[in-house]
């Protein structure tokens, strides 16, 4: 099959949603498809044999870290000229609007994924009234497409509560021989001067949402307990409130953006995952923190509660109360016996979430949905 594939920015370990991204145009294109890309923010290399296109872009103002695209007429051409199969929308914003108006046009089947959970964002950018307008176009949007897939059954339920009807549960994969306990590096933590110390890692953007006013106040409690002579903060990421962090966590380690095997060899050198982001669609980084070998502490709201408590691999926190993601981290800390159960259920977990059954069972899907599509057209 052919596929068209539009995702707001294409660049290689940027964000979790990325990283699903190439992981699927790989399994599409061992399976001997063909993937044509088009994204206003490109990596100029550590690509396939995917045919990608560059599309024209301004910095979105707020979030100067990602581009605005435009879809012009040149993109239609392309589009004629390479005959998808099937349109595959990876952002809901203008350009992926266009690309579905081009679907439903040529009568192509089309889907779209629900990477990123955009209406929890609004809240902590103080733009709470209009939630209801970004829910009634994304609620129009998705129900014209043929599928919507979404990482957990949780965020189905949600969406579907929101009047989206068409949704199926596509789960995320790990790169098992990326992400291992064996990555652990002694020299590693040398570096960060952790020593015999318990490194709580954070790995993610340093933005609001993301709830890292918990991380800091989850440090702040052990500093003042009679462990913070035990315990090491690393916190792995960039972003605009890291002058923030560094302020108030001034003994934290900041490695700073990590890529290709730095960031599982900082998992592994690491020994718990503090994570109490609300607003994961799924989130990715806790499952590769299982993969290496840490036990998560996560909240009880957005994507990564489903994992944890698939996997039995930590322990979720009620969102917001951050004496119950410390209680939790000294508990690990504390029953040496507790730890390595989490720790090896979590393994366990991870070792039946690799990319090659995940993907494999989508782009069976998508076989199944461009025959429906053909059957309708005849």
């Amino acid at each position: 099959m052919k596929i068209a594939l539009y995702a707001g920015t294409y660049v290689k370990d940027k964000d979790g949603a990325v990283k699903t991204i190439y992981q699927l145009v790989a399994s599409f294109l061992s399976a001997g498809h063909e993937v044509m890309v088009w994204s206003p923010d490109v990596s100029p290399a550590d690509r396939h044999q995917e045919q990608v296109t560059v599309l024209p872009s301004v910095p979105i103002p707020l979030y100067p870290d990602y581009k605005l695209g435009f879809y012009t007429a040149s993109t239609e051409k392309q589009l004629d000229a390479f005959e998808p199969d099937i349109v595959h929308i990876s952002t809901p914003d203008i350009i992926g609007n266009r690309f579905l108006k081009y679907a439903r046009k040529h009568r192509l089947p089309v889907v779209s994924v629900y990477h990123t959970d955009f209406p929890s964002y609004l809240g902590y950018y103080r733009l709470g009234l209009f939630e209801g307008a970004v829910w009634k176009y994304l609620r129009k949007f998705y129900n014209a497409c043929d599928a919507l897939f979404v990482p957990t059954h949780e965020m189905k339920s949600r969406l579907g509560s929101r009047g989206i009807d068409n949704v199926e549960v596509w789960g995320r994969g790990i790169d098992r021989e990326l992400f291992s306990p064996a990555r652990r590096s002694g020299s590693l933590r040398d570096s960060w001067g952790a020593g015999e110390k318990t490194v709580i890692a954070y790995a993610g953007r340093f933005v609001w949402y993301k709830d890292i006013h918990i991380v800091m106040d989850v440090y702040d409690s052990f500093s003042r307990s009679d462990m913070s002579g035990d315990v090491l903060f690393v916190m792995i990421g960039s972003g605009p409130e890291e002058t923030e962090l560094r302020r108030r966590m001034p003994k934290a380690v900041f490695p700073g953006y990590l890529v290709g095997t730095e960031l599982p060899e900082a998992y592994a050198s690491s020994d718990l995952f503090l994570f109490p982001s609300t607003t994961e669609a799924f989130g990715n980084v806790v499952l590769e923190g299982f993969s290496s070998g840490l036990p998560a502490v996560v909240s009880n709201a957005g994507g990564c509660q489903e994992l944890v408590r698939h996997a039995d691999g930590g322990f979720i926190a009620e969102k917001g109360d951050h004496g119950q993601f410390y209680n939790f981290c000294t508990r690990l800390i504390r029953d040496r016996e507790l730890y390595v159960k989490k720790r090896q259920n979590g393994l366990d977990f991870a070792e039946k979430m690799s990319w090659p059954v995940i993907n494999g069972a989508l782009i069976e899907r998508y076989g199944e949905i461009i025959e429906a599509k053909a059957k309708v057209k005849s």
